[in-house]
């Protein structure tokens, strides 16, 4: 209970800080949000992801968690999909966005000392960030490429660009240019890299690697002040043409997904005990951070994801609080 707290209130605290620096400095908020953005893409989050990863014992977390946490993943997405296209009638774009928000989880934030406090072990957090980092998230990178594609001007397409921002083609790329930028995003390679040196038990001079440690532990922080700055004046369910998504998406995220995270772990993998508890306590999770930092490098619309983000951080203390009652 101790550790679901802990997470909760160091996030929050970090939120509020980006607040209330576009309170003190709202001039300023602007510029902050646009520098800071493509400092945490290409350089904090891909040295947290290889910090993490490079000391982690992948047998543990490769044979049971991850397998699970893909298909817990999948199967959320799938149901927010079939909703949002079929019964909302929403189109490509604005349902590959919720459906990533809605089965995206805070694993790098809260997951951590949720999972060290709460469950005694990484391995839970440490299997969700390898599934969402080198499966869900080139797969969401390479779909939002192709929606961005789609929804670009004749005869131009819109792509992350050196410092954020984007960039017009006089041809629209390839489907396999696009797959290769989406797969080889800064995150997924740092992940990647983390890994391998995980696998083959390599290390770093520390000349090397207490920088990027350093880096890596600057990421968190940023991300989640960048966030808070983007709340400033924002209220949730404003927008009354999403609010139906973002109902579906918060629903889907903190009540439909650990009921599946628990029929998957305890009845396909026979899970039971601390560890069925720490992969549900991931799935409770709120929507990560990074799916409004994904939608925004490829120029889709974030307000949906915002607003998910939002619901789901607010009502994922209790979600929490109740799975750690029910299982712990």
């Amino acid at each position: 209970m101790e550790g679901v707290l802990l997470g909760f209130g160091i996030v929050l605290a970090l939120v509020g800080v980006g607040i209330v620096a576009s309170i003190l400095l709202p001039t300023r908020t602007r510029a902050m949000q646009e520098g800071l953005t493509p400092v945490i893409y290409y350089i904090t989050n891909p040295a947290l992801m290889f910090i993490l990863l490079a000391e982690t014992e992948l047998a543990e977390v490769l044979s049971i968690y991850t397998p699970i946490a893909l298909l817990v993943a999948a199967a959320t997405a799938v149901v927010y999909a079939l909703f949002s296209r079929f019964i909302l009638k929403r189109p490509a774009a604005q349902t590959a966005v919720g459906a990533m928000a809605s089965c995206y989880v805070n694993a790098g934030n809260i997951g951590i000392p949720i999972a060290l406090y709460a469950v005694g072990s990484s391995a839970p957090v440490v299997s969700v960030l390898l599934a969402q980092l080198l499966v869900i998230a080139p797969v969401f990178l390479t779909i939002f490429a192709w929606c961005g594609r789609k929804t670009s001007p004749a005869g131009s397409s819109t792509a992350p660009g050196p410092a954020g921002g984007s960039q017009s083609q006089r041809r629209s790329p390839t489907l396999a240019r696009t797959v290769l930028r989406s797969v080889a995003n800064p995150v997924t390679l740092g992940t990647a890299a983390g890994a391998l040196f995980a696998a083959t038990s390599l290390t770093l001079p520390a000349i090397i690697w207490t920088p990027l440690e350093m880096l890596g532990q600057a990421s968190i922080p940023l991300l989640l002040m960048v966030f808070g700055m983007s709340l400033r004046g924002q209220k949730p369910l404003a927008q009354r043409s999403l609010r139906a998504d973002v109902v579906l998406g918060s629903v889907v995220k903190l009540a439909l997904m650990p009921v599946i995270a628990w029929v998957v772990a305890y009845y396909l993998f026979r899970v039971e005990g601390t560890a069925l508890l720490g992969v549900v306590a991931m799935a409770a999770l709120p929507t990560a951070q990074n799916v409004f930092l994904f939608s925004a490098q490829f120029g889709l619309k974030v307000t949906l994801v915002r607003d998910i983000i939002l619901m789901s951080s607010l009502l994922a203390l209790p979600a929490s609080l109740l799975v750690a009652v029910l299982l712990g």
